[in-house]
């Protein structure tokens, strides 16, 4: 299901952006359509992990989430037009609050917090090895027949990902380890949505975050744009180059990282994932040769496995017995998306007003600043001695 549900995403993000410019749309249409998916997309997440904490049907989410992926990369390759794409990247947003969460909960409420770490980490491999293999599937057909074609795909590649998503027993998934909650003697124990507020480690989490992708986000899209400034052709077949090879590092580490996080803490790690993204800004600020801005996307591919695992890891460590598992990870992801998009705002006025130089290097600064709050306020999450 991680697989076929990353095939399918992969048709969005920046081949939608391809896409339009290919049929004509300014650059302010471009923007402001692909504003609107990010939008609903943050907007979206609290409802969706509140809903996916609150709703049994796991599966049941997971499957509407996909169906809207599916007729959302319908409507941008029948009807490209301004107000379907807009209803497109709308839904689309959307679904990223609902599938995220409905993954997370299936796969806790399968394994627990015991074996979160390793379920999480296997999870990112077929979900990078699928967004690898489809990115290169992709650039192909947009490259060598039509970029329609890669929303076509997309939305055919929805069919075995509910096949796989069929495949998994409802009855195996704990509904109250799938939220977290704790145990009582009555039964399971769900804290009150205020509490989430008192949690001082998973605020001071999600700040970090916020500034590591106040750093991380504007990185792909400004090294897209050098390319497209230099002689090499840009197109793509390469932008999906840009894509899959990170992907493939993904692909490759996280099983490791999600075993070595119960071996040596959460924290070490981390910081290495954070420290990354300093060496690979300060590297981006002084090179310009386009083979080389490639090949250092893949430290993008280490720190993206760490990150990601990380994250869901470490947000079930700080809700354990909360019963607010997926709306806490909503909150998070609300953050992170809000930074995200302030990073592509900042870094893309600060390209035009300096250098890219002093770009990279100010997107550097932030993750300087990101890995030092880290190191120094975030405690070891995991436990001495798991519940479940």
């Amino acid at each position: 299901m991680n697989f076929f549900t990353a095939d399918v995403q992969t048709g969005f993000g920046a081949f939608v952006s391809l896409y339009l410019a290919e049929l004509q749309w300014s650059q302010e249409s471009v923007g402001f359509a692909l504003t609107v998916g990010r939008i609903s997309g943050v907007i979206g997440v609290i409802p969706a992990g509140a809903l996916a904490d609150s709703i049994r049907s796991k599966r049941g989410l997971a499957a509407a989430g996909l169906l809207m992926v599916g007729i959302a990369a319908l409507l941008l390759a029948l009807y490209p037009s301004f107000p379907f794409v807009l209803i497109a990247e709308a839904l689309h947003g959307l679904t990223a609050g609902m599938l995220g969460p409905a993954i997370a909960a299936i796969s806790l409420g399968l394994v627990g917090r015991r074996m979160m770490s390793l379920r999480v980490g296997r999870n990112h491999r077929y979900d990078a090895a699928g967004n690898a293999l489809t990115a290169v599937v992709m650039g192909v057909l947009g490259k060598y027949f039509t970029s329609r074609a890669i929303f076509l795909t997309a939305a055919a590649l929805v069919i075995p990902a509910l096949i796989g998503l069929g495949r998994i027993r409802g009855d195996e998934i704990d509904y109250s380890r799938a939220r977290n909650a704790g145990k009582g003697e009555k039964g399971p124990t769900v804290k009150s949505v205020m509490e989430l507020r008192k949690n001082s480690d998973l605020l001071w989490f999600a700040g970090c975050l916020a500034l590591f992708q106040l750093s991380d986000a504007s990185m792909l899209p400004l090294v897209s744009e050098r390319l497209g400034q230099s002689r090499l052709e840009f197109d793509s077949l390469l932008l999906s180059g840009l894509i899959a090879a990170p992907q493939l590092i993904v692909a490759f580490c996280s099983p490791w990282v999600g075993y070595c996080s119960e071996l040596w803490g959460r924290k070490p790690l981390l910081l290495v994932g954070f420290g990354l993204e300093v060496i690979r800004g300060g590297i981006f600020s002084f090179i310009s040769n386009s083979y080389l801005l490639t090949a250092v996307q893949i430290l993008d591919g280490l720190s993206g496995a760490i990150i990601s695992v990380l994250t869901v890891v470490i947000i079930t460590d700080l809700t354990a017995g909360t019963g607010r598992f997926n709306l806490a990870r909503g909150a998070v992801s609300m953050i992170t998306g809000l930074a995200a998009s302030v990073s592509t705002a900042l870094s893309g006025l600060l390209w035009q007003r300096s250098s890219a130089t002093t770009t990279f290097l100010s997107l550097a600064a932030v993750a300087v600043i990101a890995t030092a709050l880290l190191w120094y306020r975030m405690p070891e999450t995991k436990p001495v001695q798991y519940a479940d």
